[in-house]
């Protein structure tokens, strides 16, 4: 016996091929009934679709292409989340891969999941210049995640910064803090649009802004540390720009025996399942991380199921998360 096909799949569930076709593409359009039937007959022929065979028929791959900038940041964790399962629900499956925070590297991962002939694009934390961007979206249909955009041809979905950091220092402020340090982002997605509000905020309470230069990561927050501590600054509290620079800040502040919060008050950004740890507990802003990714989803479907042509540029509203690492101001650094 050869190998098993559609119609082998759909003689012994007792449905037509396009039902089966339905079923092999996750379609929500389905009863369960009938799913069920579907794979059972499937399993008991060893069948497995061909994909390639389909995306030449359909000149569809019905597979979505995903980049992340950093696959070691928490954030992420539960965008992919998003991701999955919106792509699942609709029909498509998801592929991902990295860039690992190096334009070069980026470049390259874009081009590999356009040449695996992907329907759409979403693009999480790029660090990509946008004429690269917009050329792949004048490709296929492009979705950008925690990078604003007004491009016309690239859809995005990002929270909005810098309401998120004049919240931290709204919050820092109403704890009696005067003296607020941030540690930037540096380079990275929504960086600068965090110290913009981090700054506007400062300016609002009649402050001194205090910025040293960091980045989403572990090192980036403990260089920022170090940096403030160099300088001879002496902050009451520090705003980093994400939760991995919070924990690198978090490390350097110990091992220069300044304790959080009786020293000083530390927050980060995003909310990553990491900061609700109980020996952690860091006081951030909460991105709707799940939300960013079906978003995202969504804003491809409508381009690609539903022939929407004008582009889309979503922002979603961050909240503050108060933990233990805030207080009223102590010594500082």
């Amino acid at each position: 016996m050869g190998r098993p096909t559609i119609l082998d799949v759909a003689e012994r569930a007792g449905v037509s091929k396009s039902l089966v076709s339905l079923v092999m593409r996750h379609s929500p359009h389905v009863s369960e009934e009938k799913r069920s039937a579907v794979l059972e007959a499937a399993r008991e022929l060893g069948y497995r679709p061909n994909a390639v065979a389909r995306s030449l028929v359909r000149q569809r791959s019905y597979v979505l292409g995903v980049m992340l900038s950093n696959l070691h940041n928490p954030f992420f964790a539960d965008v992919v989340d998003g991701i999955e399962e919106r792509s699942l629900a609709t029909g498509y499956r998801a592929l991902f891969n990295s860039g690992k925070r190096v334009p070069q590297r980026e470049a390259a991962a874009l081009e590999t999941l356009l040449e695996l002939q992907t329907d759409g694009l979403i693009l999480a934390g790029t660090l990509l210049d946008s004429k690269t961007i917009e050329k792949a979206g004048s490709s296929v249909p492009v979705a950008l995640i925690a990078r604003a955009t007004r491009s016309s041809i690239v859809d995005s979905v990002s929270g909005d910064d810098r309401a998120g950091a004049r919240m931290a220092v709204e919050h820092l402020h109403s704890l009696g803090h005067q003296h607020i340090a941030h540690i930037d982002g540096g380079r990275g997605a929504g960086a600068r649009r965090r110290r913009s509000g981090y700054e506007a905020a400062m300016r609002k309470h009649g402050l001194e802004p205090m910025v040293v230069t960091g980045s989403y990561t572990e090192e980036g927050g403990a260089r920022g540390v170090r940096q403030l501590l160099d300088d001879g600054r002496r902050p009451t509290a520090i705003f980093a720009a994400n939760d991995l620079a919070a924990l690198g800040a978090l490390q350097a502040l110990s091992e220069s025996d300044h304790s959080v919060p009786d020293d000083v008050s530390l927050m980060g950004y995003d909310n990553a399942w990491l900061a609700g740890l109980q020996h952690i507990s860091l006081t951030t802003v909460d991105q709707p991380r799940h939300q960013l990714g079906a978003t995202a989803v969504e804003l491809l479907i409508e381009r690609l199921d539903e022939g929407r042509t004008e582009p889309r540029h979503v922002v979603l509203t961050p909240t503050l998360v108060v933990r233990a690492t805030t207080g009223p101001p102590a010594g500082g650094l």
